[in-house]
């Protein structure tokens, strides 16, 4: 399995297996804390070769930096089915996420692990906005 992608961004979709993607970030600038950001998707393009046909068990999790989850953590599972005539196959998996709550300011991991195998993480900061920045979320 590798995985092509994985990114935290503004908004994906996915058509006719395509995955579309709009403004991918990894830092988050709020006005105060507790602070909540409205919406924001992760995106992932994974590819299994033909070996690795079956079922498998897909968890994302996003924790602070002393390791308290932020949200419950998503498990979804993909069953894999290479066509007769590819050694490998695409799988795209877009997790939407509405009203993401940060307590604190600090940097964040989000973590994927694939048949409970850890297989990446994509960091996150969350800072305090200044009066010299520009709003940017």
């Amino acid at each position: 399995m590798d995985i092509e992608l994985m990114t935290l961004c503004d908004a994906a979709t996915e058509s006719a297996g395509k995955l579309n993607m709009l403004g991918a970030f990894d830092s988050i600038f709020v006005a105060k804390f507790p602070a909540t950001h409205p919406q924001c998707a992760i995106a992932l393009r994974m590819r299994y070769a033909r070996i690795e046909e079956g079922e498998h068990q897909i968890r994302i999790t996003m924790v602070d930096e002393d390791g308290h989850a932020v949200f419950p953590g998503f498990d979804f599972k993909v069953k894999v089915k290479c066509p007769i005539d590819q050694d490998s196959v695409l799988t795209n998996i877009i997790m939407n996420i509405q009203s993401l709550k940060f307590t604190k300011e600090g940097r964040y991991s989000i973590d994927l692990a694939v048949d409970g195998r850890h297989e990446k993480s994509l960091p996150l900061t969350v800072k305090r906005r200044t009066k010299q920045m520009p709003n940017l979320n």
